[in-house]
């Protein structure tokens, strides 16, 4: 029989970039160490920031993401409407469909199943966000020897 684990992870508020936040994800669910065979589901519950799984050893990568997208949609691009909470609200959300607003990871004996340079990455676009909330769902077989 399956077991399901579903927490609220509150983030604390980041600066406008890409952050690696695999070890809060990890902190704040440690029913994944119950679990031999598995998903673990990462929702992030906003339009204006996102997920993306990439690079966790070398912080250049994540502000070459930045830049890039950055450049990709500019703030300044002249002929957005929705511009109501200011000139990054509209791109924050063309860039948030860019990305993603859930992932979905393996777990293999009681731990993510990420590869060795992986890890799991908050796309903060927002330059003045506040606290983003994400939805942990963990599934799969127990381990036999917990």
């Amino acid at each position: 029989m399956n077991q399901f684990f579903q927490k609220s992870l509150c983030l604390p508020k980041y600066s406008q970039g890409y952050h690696l936040i695999t070890d809060l994800i990890e902190a704040a669910l440690p029913e994944i160490a119950q679990i031999q065979i598995g998903f673990l589901q990462v929702f992030i519950q906003h339009t204006s920031a996102a997920l993306t799984i990439n690079e966790n050893a070398d912080p250049t990568v994540r502000k070459d993401f930045q830049t890039f997208v950055n450049e990709l949609i500019p703030e300044s691009y002249p002929r957005f409407i929705h511009t109501y909470e200011g000139p990054d609200d509209m791109p924050a959300h063309i860039k948030a469909s860019f990305f993603d607003s859930s992932l979905q990871i393996p777990i293999s004996g009681g731990k993510l199943n990420l590869g060795i340079w992986q890890g799991i990455y908050l796309c903060e676009f927002r330059r003045n966000a506040s606290s983003r909330n994400l939805i942990l769902t963990a599934f799969g077989t127990p381990r036999s020897d917990k």
